[in-house]
């Protein structure tokens, strides 16, 4: 569905979280009504279905780190705008009202922290900001998190979830599907590990960039996962498409997906790939990437 065509209701359907205000929470796959506390208990999957609830970068902070282990960056980094973007609003309208309901600056976290003493990078996305789409800002920030992985020699972890890339930043949006590949060769050519957790949903520009460029790729159950929807794909090709397609279970047994954990074994599977996954002396030296400083702000 083409942009202009979409409704407001359209669009705040695509940037909401899962996750309820209320005390109770009712599943999106079977219809249980779970008790929030059971459902936090549970991390926030469904007792019942084991239906992944979606949730934000805080809950994954809390759920996969030591606790007080996280130190994030550049959490200040703001876009500017560049291209004067208007369609329904403008697009520092857009930007504004995505700060001031999630609490957030953009769509991803990065920083350091550490799994049962082990340290890592991590980059993790948040949905519920303009979708979790990738502009000039979050292809900036994931950018640094590898330069923290290759500065501090330790893995990188990216949990993903995100709709595509930010078309209110056109060309720039897209150039960062380059800018994060180039940033990954050279975590590669140094030998440290990275590893990917595909989350629902995870398409478009961050599904053909950083997203599937992973040594070892994860994803929770039945996340969505691919490049154009499976409505756009059905109206394409006028065929109906197989049940269950571009699930992860169905991207698993394609070959795009190495390993289905659940939220509950996912510290676990890390802390394991992490042990298995050591770090060779430094070759040469890592050179720092300087920030565009033309697109956002501090």
């Amino acid at each position: 569905m083409a942009w202009f065509n979409r409704t407001k209701k359209n669009i705040e359907d695509q940037q909401g979280r899962d996750m309820p205000d209320g005390l109770w929470a009712k599943c999106g796959d079977c219809g249980e009504l779970i008790y929030k506390r059971d459902l936090e208990e549970n991390f926030f999957t469904c007792p019942k279905c084991n239906h992944h609830f979606r949730i934000g970068s805080d809950e994954y902070i809390t759920l996969l780190l030591d606790p007080d282990s996280f130190a994030e960056s550049a959490a200040d980094l703001i876009s500017t705008d560049p291209l004067e973007f208007v369609d329904e609003k403008p697009y520092k309208t857009r930007v504004e009202q995505g700060r001031r309901r999630t609490g957030l600056n953009d769509a991803i976290r990065i920083g350091t922290g550490a799994i049962n003493g082990a340290g890592l990078a991590m980059a993790i996305m948040d949905f519920s900001f303009i979708g979790g789409s990738m502009g000039s800002v979050v292809g900036e920030k994931f950018a640094r998190a590898v330069d923290l992985a290759r500065h501090q020699r330790i893995p990188l972890v990216a949990i993903t979830a995100s709709g595509g890339a930010r078309m209110m930043e056109a060309a720039i949006s897209l150039m960062q599907m380059a800018k994060t590949s180039v940033q990954l060769a050279l975590l590669a050519e140094e030998r440290i590990p990275y590893i990917v957790v595909l989350t629902d949903p995870t398409t478009g520009g961050v599904t053909a960039s950083f997203a599937m460029l992973g040594d070892v790729i994860l994803a929770e159950p039945k996340a969505l996962i691919g490049f154009a929807g499976p409505r756009v794909i059905e109206q394409m090709t006028k065929k109906k498409l197989p049940e269950g397609f571009q699930r992860s279970e169905f991207q698993l047994e394609h070959g795009f997906v190495d390993h289905i954990v659940h939220r509950k074994e996912l510290r676990d599977t890390l802390s394991r790939l992490i042990s298995l996954m050591p770090i060779p002396p430094l070759r040469v030296p890592a050179t720092k990437t300087e920030p565009a400083t033309e697109l956002f702000e501090a």
